[in-house]
């Protein structure tokens, strides 16, 4: 018999209030889902090092570790989709992620994903848990992401996730004059009605978000911003409780609104800005390798440059 095959993942905060077996067979897709019961059961698979039933009710951000003993084909297929790459090795690869990609397959996006891409780029990532994937980006958030690309390297960017060691930077531009700094320590859950939606709640995962003033405009404020927790829609949920939403935000944005005044470039621009203005800008990690500390930025995408650059007319 050959020895087990070790693999872990976090599972997402989006999959809170699901069954455990329920999460597992979307997080190890390549595998049955009679074949995950039977190795929770025998317990072969740990949650935050506990053995737990298959139907426990998981909560989002436990680590879970799985010994397998075979290796299934996994389903989704490779696609050539173009891919940024800022960054590759035997271990990680460095995405610059465009707006308008999804990065998992899931329902509603079966395909046309960054999983997919990757897949075409490195068939062999198909031997890992969700294709590498440690941590994604919303659909129209842009920026730098890593995936792992051996696991080795899946194993250590987990942990340095729930060690918070892996440092992420975004740029925002917000409604709204911000006039200092300063950090959020709200907690986040789903939104008790609208269960699409996150929403600060008092019986939410706790979640922290630092914020610097990088340019103040007319109603209008260009942020850097920094996660200590990386809860689902972190970012646009926290900005949206203070009150100066993401610009574009189609989900916490509130309804639409023109500042007074504004030029006609500037209303055409908001106008069409149908996305988040939110960009993962850096990001610093220790190589799972070597354990060098490394760091990657990626510039403003045009879209939100643009944008910037009329706010300042």
């Amino acid at each position: 018999m050959t020895d087990p095959i070790y693999l872990t993942t976090i599972i997402p905060e989006d999959f809170s209030g699901w069954r455990l077996d329920r999460a597992l067979a979307e997080l190890f897709s390549d595998y049955s889902r009679s074949n995950l019961k039977n190795w929770i059961l025998d317990g072969k698979v740990h949650v935050d090092q506990k053995v737990i039933r298959p139907r426990a009710i998981v909560d989002g951000g436990e680590k879970v570790e799985l010994w397998v003993e075979t290796v299934q084909k996994i389903e989704w297929q490779a696609q050539n989709i173009p891919l940024d790459i800022v960054y590759e090795d035997a271990d990680i690869i460095v995405i610059n992620k465009p707006a308008n990609l999804v990065v998992h397959p899931g329902a509603g996006n079966p395909d046309s994903t960054l999983v997919n891409a990757l897949l075409y780029h490195e068939p062999d990532l198909a031997n890992l848990p969700r294709a590498g994937i440690v941590h994604r980006l919303d659909k129209d958030t842009t920026g730098i992401m890593v995936v792992a690309r051996s696991l080795r390297a899946h194993t250590s960017l987990i942990n340095q996730l729930q060690a918070r060691s892996l440092k992420r930077e975004y740029q925002a531009i917000v409604n709204g004059v911000v006039i200092a700094g300063g950090r959020v320590n709200e907690p986040i859950g789903r939104h008790p009605t609208q269960r699409v939606r996150m929403a600060v709640v008092e019986n939410g995962k706790p979640a922290a978000t630092h914020y610097h003033v990088e340019t103040r405009f007319t109603a209008h404020t260009h942020l850097r911003l920094q996660l200590e927790s990386g809860r689902t829609h972190q970012i646009r949920v926290h900005m949206a409780h203070l009150r100066f939403p993401i610009v574009g935000d189609q989900v916490y944005g509130g309804r639409f609104r023109l500042p007074k005044n504004a030029s006609e470039p500037l209303i055409e621009k908001l106008r069409n800005f149908k996305r988040q203005a939110l960009h993962s800008t850096q990001l610093t990690l220790e190589h799972p390798g070597s354990d060098e500390l490394l760091s990657w930025a990626a510039p403003v995408p045009d879209d939100m440059q643009q944008l910037i650059e009329v706010l300042n007319d």
